[in-house]
Parts: C-alpha cells; structure tokens; sequence
C-alpha cells in the first residue's frame, strides 16, 4: 500500500469472475464490488447486464477474489421494490463473499425508481445481522469536492423529473 489515501475502485462486478480483471482489481486498496440481486432472474431484471455474465459467475468471482484480496472488500447492494423481499437471499450471499463491509443503499438521487423508506431499510438490515453493514439512511456523508464540477453535475444530476435524468445519463 502506497503512502496517503487509500485508492478505491467501484466495479459492477460484471467481469470479475475473470481472472485478469481481478488481478487489476487487486491492484486497489478498496473495491467497491455491486451486488443487487439473489436469483439469476432478478439479476436479469434490474441490473439488464450488456455483458454476458451470470450472478452465478460474479459470485464465483467474488469468492475467488477475497481469498486472493488483502484489501478491504466492500459489497454495495441497492435495494428496491423489486428485490426487498430477497433480503435474507442477498445477506447470505454477501456472507459467502466475507466482505469487510456490506453498503445497504436505495436511490436517493433523482431515479426512475422509488428509494425504500428507512423503516424498510431497517428491515432489510436486520437480514444482515452478524455482518458489517453500512445502512444508506444511517451513513456519515463523507464531505466530497468534485474534481470538475460540470462533469460531476452531468453524469450525477440532483434535481429534474426521472426522463431528464435519463436523457442526461
């Protein structure tokens, strides 16, 4: 690990059950890897993957990575509607990843999804007992300066309807 801040990677994880891919991954202090679904067919329904890849391979992947990873390994699970209920599903999975922290999150920008209340994220929290979890609505907000402001407001927008948002995205 170099000296000063620790250098983090966001990954949707889609490729990760690639060896190269992890091997570069590993290279990060923190990774940052998404998780959203328990069943091959809600992975399908909300994450749409471009790439061919299956959950069954991301979790593979991320299994394969943690052996190896001495990093801290972070999984960011989005809870909506259509997956509330796959709380227990999702819990056990993070489990078999042994992350070093599960992010519990629901959209809180602007989306075409609703976000979950914190009483249903509280819910949702309770399936990951034992495991340490950061629940979006409990979360400290870090203080962030964007590196370029305009570039951050485009790809981030914090105001307009859903179909705005889309079309800036």
């Amino acid at each position: 690990m170099l000296p000063g801040p620790p250098i983090a990677i966001l990954t949707n994880a889609s490729l990760i059950s690639q060896e190269d891919v992890r091997r570069a991954l590993a290279l990060f202090d923190v990774v940052v890897a998404k998780l959203d679904a328990a069943s091959e067919e809600l992975f399908r329904q909300i994450n749409r993957p471009f790439v061919s890849c299956t959950l069954a391979d991301i979790v593979m992947g991320l299994r394969r990575f943690r052996q190896a990873f001495g990093g801290k390994l972070a999984l960011q699970m989005m809870f909506v509607e259509a997956n509330r209920k796959w709380a227990a599903e999702m819990a056990a999975l993070a489990r078999s990843c042994a992350p070093d922290e599960v992010q519990l999150n629901t959209p809180l920008r602007p989306s075409p999804v609703p976000p979950l209340s914190p009483k249903e994220m509280e819910e949702i929290e309770a399936a990951f007992a034992g495991l340490p979890v950061v629940n979006v609505y409990k979360a400290k907000r870090p203080a962030v300066t964007p590196l370029d402001e305009t570039e951050t407001g485009r790809r981030r927008p914090t105001s307009g309807p859903p179909s705005a948002i889309e079309e800036k995205v």
